[in-house]
This record gives C-alpha cells, structure tokens and sequence, in this order.
C-alpha cells in the first residue's frame, strides 16, 4: 500500500538511487510553491497600486490645471467697463450740476464674468446715488472747506475667494435724521425708539424708500437700494454701509470670486450634511459642553464675538429638523457666526465635516424657491448636498419673530418670545429622552450600518469594537439597550453578557444578542445567560427597531410594577 502510494521504482534503478517521496511530502511541497505564488501575486499588485497612485495624482494634477484654465477663460478685468463708469459719472454730474469725478483703483482686478455683468447696474446706481444725495452743491462744498469738485472713488481688491468692490465719497454723508424721519412717516419704526446709527442706514435698503423730496429720472422715485441689496445677496454677497456725518459715505460690496466654484463649509445636523458658503460666515468658534449647554437649555441666549452679541440659535431649528439638547462630554457645539445686514447671529450645528472647493449646481425650481436654499452640490463620494443661505434663513427667522411681537402688540398682549424648538432637555422626564444604544461588533461596516439605521430613529447610539471596549465605555454612562455579537476578539459576547448580569450597576442594561450564530446550543446559552432577546444576521431594520422598543417597554413594565 505504501509502495504504491510513493510509486513504483524502474528496475533499472536501485530504490536507494531515487528519491521517494510520501503524499505529505508532495502536499507540503505544493503548499510552498502556493505560498511562492501568493507572494509573487502580492508584489505585483502591490506594483499595480503604485503605479495606480501615480496615475491618480497625475490625473489629480490635470485637472487641477483644467480647472485654472477654465476659470481664467471666466475671468475678465474690470478695466473693460471703466469708461462706462467714469462716463455715467460725468453724464450725472452735469444733469444735477454737480462737479464730480470718478476715481478707480484696482481695476486691473480681474471678476467672473457673469458676476461683472449682473453687478453693473448696481454699481450705476450706488454710483449716480452717491451724485445725487452724497455730494453737496459746489457754493456749498466751498462754505465747508472742500474742494468744489466732489470726489467718489470706486475700489476694487481681492479677499482669499470674494472680491471686495467699495463705493465711496467725499461729500456729507448720509442725513440720518432726515432717514429716520422718513422710517416713522412710512411705519418702519416709532418715535421714541431708540435706534443704533447702523440700524437707521439699514432703512434705506428697505423698498420704495427714499428721502427726496422732488421725483426726477435719477432720484426720489423710491426704487434703487432695494433692489440693489437683493442683487447682491442673490450672488451671494453681502452689503455693509458706513457714514461720517460732514466727511462722506461708504458702501462695501463682498461677493464670491466666481460663481462657478465656491469655498464652502460642510456640517451635519442631526443625520444630513448641509453646505454654508465661507463668504456668508464671519468666524467658527467652538463651545465646550459645560458652556454648551446653557445655550442648549435656552439659559443664555447671546454669544459676545469681537465685541458684538451674536444670538444663538439652532440650524436644526431653522431647518425644521430636530434640536439635540445635550452635548456629551468631551465633545464640542460649534457655533457659525452669521452676519446677515443688521442680524447677528451664531448658528449651533452639530458637527463641522471639514471645508470644500464645490461647484454651484442649480437645485431646480422645485428647491429652489424655498427660502434658504443657494443651490446644491455633488460631492467626490457621489451624494448631493444642499447648499444653504445663512443670512436667508437668519432674515426669514427675525421677521417671523417680528411678525408674532406686531400680532402681540396689537392685541394688547404683552410679545411673547417663541418657545424654542428642542426636544426635551435632560432634566425632564425619562419617557420623553431619546433612547441610547450601544452597538457592540468587530465588523466596522457593521456598526455604521446600524448606527446610520437608529440614528434616522432619534436614537443617541454610541459604538465599541470589541467586549473590553464595551466594558469601559459602560463606565462613562450606561445605554438603554446594548446590540451585542458573539464572536469578537478579546473578549466575545457571552462573556460580555455575563459580566453585564453579575454587576450590580450593569444587570438593569437591556441585551440584544445579534450574531450569525444561529443554533439552538448559543441561543440557549444566551437566554441562560440573561440576554433579553437573541436576534440572527442578517436581521430586517422594521424587526431590530421594534425589538428594541419592545425591551425598553419591558423594562418600563417592570419599573411601574416595582
């Protein structure tokens, strides 16, 4: 049998002069050439991945260059509508008799070329405002020390990725009075209220608004900064005023570089990533929990940034989702801060994912008529992403409370500030927190599946890769229910369990064993063991959310039998 098994030697040789060799031996022997084999395969796709690297960088590279090659096809130098610009300068200047000149810096500054094209308007008429209400008559400028011809200078400057464009002059700034007086006739305000010099130039954006006190072509008729300021907000730019009563005014345009690409931050709120453009945010701060979560509870209100009180609230809140009210320790609540006109306000989000270069997609008509929607995006992983309007959504929220205080005032009722809208804070009731799971698994894939999947239930869900690091995790705050597997590295599930039971801090925990151990020897070892319920992979979503509900219920019967 041996013999026949190692082979039959040829007559002509001595068995002494040929190698035999055991079927062991041949096995062993294939083995290696296998693992020989195996490792020639590694190297050569280790060969390919370098090489794939490299094309992908190269192609990285190529595109980055197409891109800058494109944007420069885009871009065009302001200097090409200077002419025209000096040109209605002059034009008005004579029609109102008003010595004026234009001076342009800057305007070698190159701009998108559809941003140039819709900004024009608006810039003829902040420029032919500045003749007609800026600059005083020239007897006038001579009785105040100035020189007869009144000068308005027009810069141009680029900012990191907006184009700064100020509209400025020399005459006697804005009549702040005569802009209140006008606020009072048309209802905007009350006599006797007392008003910042910032709030009362914001009046002038308001429509139909005007202080003239004769309608001609070029002023008095009441429609000009308003649509001015919303041009600029529609490119999503901002409009800030300045004046200096007897030495002139300033106008200061910022608007994105281009419309095509847009620096932008990306941050989650509650399961879905949303965009807010960099232009429209003026700093990120980040509060610890300790101080998070008086603004969370609504005890504090403002946040005080450079010098000026930003009112916190809550993007969940203005996006209609719901308002997480507690922030775990250790963890962080970034706050964007939002100047939007005269709104200040620090918009709480849960997460910041990071900053992007993303191209500008329309979001189609459907989307995009609601407020506070830019647009949307594409990102690299293939998801789309809303791009928000900050200073929207901010506007939207202020005038909707404005809107309750006027209803309130004329009932005779006191105004009554909104309530927020947040769920339950931890100090009430039990039954209205949202529930906390921890999912226990080696497999990653596994646990984001899951968390993803209770996370779009409302449930706070917090993660351990193995039995050791469950053990520890359990020592910072204890979970509704644990979704535990069996086999794990260091320490598996039914050790877990039985720790879990035999702890006296621990055993009130609800188990969910869920593992691909299906056989009636685990599932009785589990039960034995004390586990609530035994659950096998892969499981439906409606039967693992129900069952978790179910434990908890369970659990409240036990608690009201008690």
């Amino acid at each position: 049998e041996r013999e026949s098994e190692e082979g039959s030697v040829p007559e002509d040789f001595d068995p002494l002069e040929m190698d035999r060799y055991t079927r062991v031996q041949q096995l062993s022997r294939a083995l290696v050439e296998s693992v020989s084999d195996l490792g020639s395969v590694r190297e050569l796709i280790d060969e390919l991945r370098r090489e794939s690297e490299t094309l992908l960088l190269q192609q990285s590279r190529v595109t980055t260059e197409l891109q800058e090659s494109l944007m420069r096809t885009r871009m065009v130098p302001f200097s090409i509508q200077a002419a025209r610009m000096r040109r209605l300068v002059r034009q008005t200047s004579e029609e109102l008799d008003k010595p004026a000149r234009l001076v342009i810096e800057g305007d070698d500054a190159e701009l998108d070329r559809s941003v140039l094209e819709r900004m024009l308007p608006p810039l003829e008429h902040m420029l032919r405002n500045a003749v007609a209400h800026a600059l005083e008559p020239a007897a006038e400028r001579k009785r105040a020390g100035k020189p007869a011809e009144g000068e308005i200078r027009l810069t141009l400057r680029r900012e990191g990725s907006q184009v700064v464009i100020e509209v400025s002059d020399d005459g006697a700034g804005l009549d702040l009075e005569a802009i209140r007086r006008k606020a009072i006739e048309r209802g905007l305000t009350r006599q006797g209220v007392k008003l910042s010099d910032a709030d009362i130039m914001q009046f002038i954006l308001e429509p139909g608004f005007s202080t003239a006190e004769t309608i001609t072509q070029v002023s008095g008729r009441g429609v000009g900064m308003d649509v001015v300021d919303a041009e600029i907000k529609q490119l999503g730019g901002t409009l800030t005023i300045e004046s200096d009563p007897g030495k002139g005014s300033r106008f200061t345009v910022r608007l994105p570089f281009t419309l095509a690409i847009s620096q932008a931050l990306l941050v989650q709120v509650g399961s879905e990533t949303y965009s807010v453009p960099l232009g429209g945010i003026e700093g990120v701060v980040r509060l610890h929990a300790d101080e998070a979560q008086a603004y969370l509870t609504g005890e504090r209100t403002r946040y005080e940034y450079g010098g000026d009180y930003f009112e916190v609230q809550m993007l969940a809140s203005l996006l209609g989702l719901e308002v997480t009210t507690e922030v775990e320790k250790g963890q962080t609540l970034p706050l964007l801060l939002v100047r939007s006109g005269e709104y200040l306000t620090a918009l709480a989000v849960d997460r910041i994912v990071g900053s992007r270069e993303m191209v500008v997609k329309s979001a189609g008509p459907q989307i995009s008529g609601i407020r506070g929607i830019a647009g949307a995006t594409i990102l690299g992983d293939g998801s789309v992403v809303i791009i928000l309007d900050p200073g929207a959504l901010v506007r939207s929220s202020a005038l909707a409370r404005r809107s309750r205080e006027a209803e309130a005032t004329q009932t005779g009722a006191e105004p009554v500030a909104p309530k927020p809208e947040r769920v339950a804070a931890p100090a009430q009731a039990e039954e209205d927190r949202p529930l906390s799971v921890m999912v226990v698994d080696d497999s990653i894939t596994v646990r984001r599946v899951t968390t993803r999947l209770l996370e779009r239930q409302g449930m706070r869900v917090s993660t351990a890769k193995d039995g050791v690091d469950a053990v520890a995790l359990l020592q910072e705050g204890l979970p509704d229910v644990m979704l535990l597997d069996i086999e794990m590295p260091r320490m598996d599930g039914f050790e877990v369990a039985t720790h879990m039971r035999n702890d006296e801090a621990l055993r009130d925990v609800r188990i969910i064993m869920i593992t691909s151990r299906v056989g009636e020897k685990h599932r009785q070892r589990a039960l034995d063991i004390g586990v609530d319920e035994y659950l096998g992979k892969p499981y439906q979503e409606n039967e693992l959310i129900a069952t978790i509900h179910e434990v908890v219920g369970r659990r409240g019967q036990a608690a009201d039998t008690e």
